[in-house]
């Protein structure tokens, strides 16, 4: 009966090796599936499950779908508009880079949306800045001189500690580690330009920089899909905060935060912050050299006393906090998670991060200009999913 005996081992041995092989087969297709998933956005968004989900009908309409409802119910042949600003704070030496980011801007958005613009500067406009941005700019721009208590460095900042930590955040590397100026601005913009006497009659601000781009048209108010849907600020880009810029800011929210948890939203974005419950800072913040927000949010009791207690530590000029990260806390604490929005169909570029729309439809319909490829959003350093998986809780 040898025959018989070994009949079952070769079946077994036969089907062993179907399934090595079929495991074999399985692990290669998933990986070449995900190396494909995080690395080309085309396949990412054709693999995804809610694009799956649109073809056989059993979800919710694509993101282009979307995008044209919003460009329905918000364009620019309206005659309502949100009491908004485009405001960029910029220096005289600025002004090429300024005409550059206006010029984009205008095309791409605002010569159909008549939106005002304001510049702030430390020092008076010249001539020549005032001449070269009216001729680019819808309407009559204004031009404003920033208050010195607002910019320059107050008094009671231990100048021979601050300028020792600036000379040594330089030697160490860190981006303007020894910029007195920078600092300066850095605080301005966490906590009074908004206070600015031509910015206060405005509620909604969106930030312009010198020399960024807008790759795509945007064809809807901004403002006014915000204000609708009960938002108060808007990104296209997070990356992470260098941590030498702010060794103590973590220590000091937290020292607010436990003095002050009246202030926390109830669903906030803590964990897209931190990874441990609050415990440590991960470093993940809104890049704020591109931003949409509502200026009642910055001005209300929560942010005002919780920049009144970062003011109270030196910490901008200690060391070299930044604006984003103080703006970013700010809003993933005292704002409720669904408040924050991700403009996904706005493309932007401030070199070297850029942010392109995901979806190629959607890419094509604003006449986008920018590579998928080079986009941000999902780059190790990137936070953006962690802003997704908060979304989720």
């Amino acid at each position: 009966m040898p025959y018989l005996s070994a009949f079952p081992r070769r079946r077994v041995c036969a089907s062993n090796r179907s399934v090595f092989w079929l495991a074999v087969i399985t692990t290669v297709i998933v990986s070449i599936h995900s190396v494909l998933f995080y690395t080309r956005p085309e396949y990412a968004d054709f693999a995804s499950v809610a694009r799956i989900k649109e073809q056989f009908g059993w979800g919710p309409p694509s993101p282009e779908a979307l995008l044209h409802e919003i460009e329905a119910k918000y364009p620019s042949n309206s005659t309502r508009r949100a009491n908004a600003v485009l405001l960029m704070l910029a220096r005289n030496s600025d002004v090429e880079g300024a005409v550059s980011s206006i010029k984009e801007l205008e095309s791409r958005f605002n010569k159909r949306f008549q939106y005002p613009w304001l510049f702030l500067n430390e020092v008076p406009f010249s001539d020549e800045f005032k001449e070269k941005v009216s001729a680019v700019t819808s309407g009559t721009p204004q031009f404003g001189l920033i208050p010195p208590e607002h910019w320059y460095q107050p008094d009671w900042i231990d100048e021979d500690i601050a300028s020792k930590n600036r000379a040594q955040a330089d030697k160490d590397g860190v981006p303007y580690g020894g910029s007195l100026a920078y600092r300066n601005m850095c605080r301005f913009n966490s906590g009074f330009f908004y206070r600015h006497p031509m910015v206060l009659p405005y509620k909604w601000y969106w930030r312009v920089e010198p020399d960024v781009h807008f790759p795509c048209n945007i064809n809807y108010d901004p403002f006014l899909l915000m204000e609708d849907t009960k938002k108060v600020y808007g990104f296209t880009i997070t990356p992470l905060e260098w941590p030498l810029t702010i060794p103590t800011l973590w220590d000091t929210v937290t020292e607010f935060i436990t003095k002050h948890p009246q202030y926390l939203a109830p669903h906030n974005s803590m964990d897209y912050l931190s990874d441990d419950g609050g415990k440590t800072y991960n470093r993940c913040h809104f890049w704020s050299n591109f931003e949409i927000a509502d200026m009642e949010f910055w001005r209300g009791e929560a942010y005002s006393k919780f920049f009144e207690h970062l003011e109270s530590k030196g910490g901008f000029y200690y060391e070299r906090w930044g604006d984003a990260p103080v703006h970013s806390i700010g809003a993933a604490l005292f704002a409720e998670r669904n408040q924050i929005h991700f403009f996904d169909d706005i493309g932007y570029l401030h070199y070297p991060l850029q942010h392109c729309p995901r979806d190629p439809s959607v890419r094509q319909a604003l006449e986008c200009v920018c590579d998928p490829n080079g986009s941000y959003d999902y780059r190790d350093e990137s936070c953006l999913r962690k802003w997704e998986e908060n979304l989720l809780k």
